[in-house]
């Protein structure tokens, strides 16, 4: 047995019964191990268990759980069925909750709990635990549209809730306070909770009218409300924004070095009003290639402490929805000032780099420029460049052609040492929803990242990565965008399932690295597989976030990272600039560590929550519109994709990106059996299967736009080729086809039946490259 393993066993027997306390036999007899070397090794994960305080040692010299430990917290994930789960240690298996232990919380809030019985020693069963209290509540306000029913339950009315976590409870609002007419959508704080009196309700106060529900783009604002996103600029914010000139002073040139001599350019999506980085590249003597990098000094508008800084903190992030941006920044400095537009002089932060033949940077100087971009170019003019050769283009921009070429080269030979070091890099398909001028989706295009794209994303990781390196180097206080290596039972998980398809793995879970994930990738490229693959990874992977310690970028390969290059439209990058400013003006020493040691764990906590909750309104908004756009073609027909298959049915995926549900009650050709294995459909009959990454025709059968989603039939299922995965079973099994009763599944409609343990991760989700909203890693 490995030691770490028991270490886990002997924690759940404490864990099961937090009130007893056990001697080293009577742990030994519930493990059932027995004989002195097993006696040993308990003794010696007990006192491990002691001194981590898991473990306290009582007066008989017994030992029991620590009563710090007996009371967990973590956030509960609710299920529409009623359960739940807890996700209260990185490392534990999160515990269910029954309908019956949850004290009614909500999706999100933070709750302590009681384990009541104890993972199973092979951990095939997860721990099992009761809600105690609800720490902190995450819903305190709600919003939707208000409306007047003789079902009212004596309230003054009630608010249609749309967030699809919460939209099973209906929600009422008193005669306190704001008394709205029916049609608005209002704001409502919440007063009253579900609970064992009324578990289907809550009750609240409407605090303030955001529109009416015929109003166009009324349904994102929803959105943009529900998440709790600060939608309009306080008062003082935009008088400090209009109070700083537009043009740069001839006080502000002072201490930074003039580079208006030098070709640069800024390249970027059409429709972006907020240009952040501009670039150049020239070839050196010695065959090597210098690459600047300037980034808007925002930081030098965004001062610490002042109005503009307090909401851009608040913020944390701008948010992209679909027709609209809401900024970190009002637009007099994100479009204005620190937007680095065509010929206008404007303040930098620089990382200037020479980067051999093997794509090393060998030297570096990050320092304050004064700046002016030679031409606004765009990701469709340099893909023509580039790709297409358009010679009415290269004419166009005939001085700068010979620059863009030598990009091409550089960016080709960056690639290639990414790849070397095994940065992963997954096929990420992001949609475009294109709506008329009421809002409405009237199109689905994908995006295509070409040669462009790919380029300037070569040059912001070459930038960030400079960046943190040398502050790490120089053992200051800084603030990392990390990407942890992934938790080896995960791993382990998505080995084993590989295997199961006869996909060969090398490597050690325990010691896992990009390239190993790299190989795979590589391995299943253009095959039926691939897609399946690529998901799967992407769950067995972590979360990137902020640190204030340099934990490393896994997906991207890269030892040290930060981010530098978007400080318009992320807080972090202002913060890196703010500080790379500090320790240039007040030299690194002593004194000066202690500037930011104390404030940036809070900084990294709080941005990446932010960025999170940007993240999921972006998602929200995009299923909402691609529903409603789907709405508009309910009988059509559709090639697709399998993209998840789960007891209840399986999940399919459009060309377009649109996602939607085959229910298993609607497969009703055969009985169908879900194999764990291979994560398969089979029928009992006809063995029709059903898997991951599987061409299917299907057929739009309903749309809810409200909770965004699409129900799809398969057409033709007499074509789903077939397979030996069942066992098989006696003649005289009773086999039944004909209506499929499957649909008593446990699991709810849209949903997994269970916490997603994916952490939500999607395809490029510590890789995004700028494409129309000009995200930057």
């Amino acid at each position: 047995m490995q030691d770490n393993e028991l270490k886990n066993e002997i924690a759940n027997v404490l864990m099961g019964h937090p009130d007893k306390s056990f001697s080293v036999e009577e742990v030994a007899d519930v493990l059932k191990y027995h004989g002195s070397a097993a006696f040993k090794l308990i003794v010696q994960e007990l006192a491990i268990l002691e001194r981590e305080k898991v473990a306290k040692v009582t007066l008989d010299g017994k030992f029991q759980l620590s009563p710090d430990k007996r009371k967990l917290t973590g956030v509960f994930h609710a299920n529409d069925k009623g359960f739940g789960f807890v996700a209260y240690d990185e490392v534990e298996p999160d515990a269910y909750i029954s309908p019956d232990n949850t004290m009614k919380a909500l999706n999100g809030d933070t709750v302590e709990i009681e384990i009541v019985r104890p993972a199973s020693a092979d951990q095939s069963k997860g721990p099992e635990g009761k809600v105690t209290a609800i720490v902190d509540r995450k819903y305190k306000s709600v919003v939707g549209a208000f409306s007047k029913s003789e079902d009212d339950n004596g309230f003054f009315g009630e608010v249609k809730l749309t967030d699809k976590k919460i939209a099973k409870y209906k929600f009422y609002i008193n005669d306190v306070g704001l008394k709205p007419t029916p049609g608005e959508v209002v704001t409502a704080q919440i007063v009253e909770y579900p609970d064992a009196k009324h578990p289907d309700y809550m009750v609240g106060i409407a605090e303030k009218v955001i529109g009416s529900v015929d109003d166009p783009g009324i349904d994102i604002l929803q959105i943009v409300y529900a998440h709790d996103i600060p939608a309009e600029f306080p008062e003082d914010v935009i008088e400090a924004a209009d109070a700083i000139p537009d043009h740069v002073t001839e006080a502000e040139k002072v201490g930074r070095e003039d580079i208006t001599d030098q070709t640069l350019v800024t390249i970027d999506g059409e429709s972006s009003k907020d240009l952040d980085d501009a670039v150049t590249v020239w070839k050196l003597d010695n065959g090597n290639y210098h690459l600047g990098v300037h980034i808007a000094d925002v930081s030098h508008y965004v001062t610490p402490g002042s109005p503009l800084d307090k909401e851009a903190f608040r913020r944390g992030t701008s948010v992209y929805l679909t027709d609209r941006v809401i900024p970190m920044l009002p637009r007099r400095l994100s479009n204005g000032i620190c937007s680095l537009n065509e010929g206008e002089l404007r303040l930098c932060m620089s990382c200037d780099m020479e980067i051999d033949q093997a794509g090393n940077v060998i030297k570096h100087r990050i320092h304050p420029s004064l700046m002016r971009s030679k031409a606004r170019m765009t990701y469709t003019a340099v893909n023509q460049i580039l790709e297409s050769h358009d010679e009415k283009t290269m004419d166009r921009y005939k001085d700068l052609v010979p620059m863009f070429e030598q990009m091409g080269d550089l960016h080709r030979i960056l690639a290639k040492n990414r790849k070397t070091h095994g940065a992963i890099d997954f096929d990420d398909h992001e949609a475009e929803i294109i709506v008329d001028e009421k809002g409405h989706p009237i199109d689905i295009q994908l995006r295509v990242r070409g040669l462009a794209e790919r380029m300037i994303e070569s040059f912001m990781l070459a930038a960030n990565e400079t960046v943190a390196q040398h502050y790490y180097e120089a053992h200051v206080p800084f603030l990392y965008r990390i990407h942890e290596t992934p938790d080896a039972d995960r791993v382990k998980t998505f080995f084993e399932t590989l295997t199961a398809f006869g996909i060969n793995v090398k490597g050690d879970p325990e010691h896992v690295k990009p390239k190993m994930m790299q190989n795979i990738l590589k391995q299943v490229a253009g095959k039926p597989e691939e897609t399946m693959v690529s998901v799967m990874l992407l769950r067995s992977l972590k979360q990137a976030k902020y640190s204030d310690q340099s934990l490393g970028h896994f997906g991207l390969a890269a030892p040290y990272y930060t981010h530098f290059t978007s400080p318009i439209r992320r807080y972090p990058d202002t913060m890196v600039h703010r500080m790379i400013h500090y320790y240039d003006e007040n030299g690194i020493n002593k004194e000066t560590k202690q500037k930011f040691g104390g404030v940036l764990d809070e900084i990294a906590v709080t941005t990446s929550e932010y960025e999170r909750r940007a993240i999921d309104a972006e998602r929200d908004t995009d299923a909402m519109k691609k529903a409603e756009y789907m709405n508009d073609h309910v009988g059509e027909e559709f090639d697709a994709v399998i993209s998840s298959v789960l007891k209840f049915g399986m999940f399919v995926e459009l060309p377009n990106t649109v996602e939607g549900l085959v229910h298993i009650s609607r497969m009703d050709d055969d009985y169908y059996e879900y194999v764990e294995q291979f994560m398969a459909l089979v029928g009992r009959n006809t063995r029709r299967t059903y898997k991951m990454g599987q061409p299917i025709r299907v057929k739009v059968i309903n749309v809810d736009v409200e909770q965004s989603a699409v129900d799809f039939d398969i057409v033709d299922p007499q074509n789903t080729p077939t397979s030996d995965m069942l066992p098989k079973r006696r003649h005289n099994d009773n086999y039944r086809g004909g209506h499929n009763n499957n649909r008593n599944h446990n699991g709810n409609n849209h949903g997994n039946g269970g916490r997603n343990n994916n952490n939500n991760i999607k395809r490029g989700s510590f890789n995004k490259s700028r494409s129309n909203n000009n995200r930057k890693h």
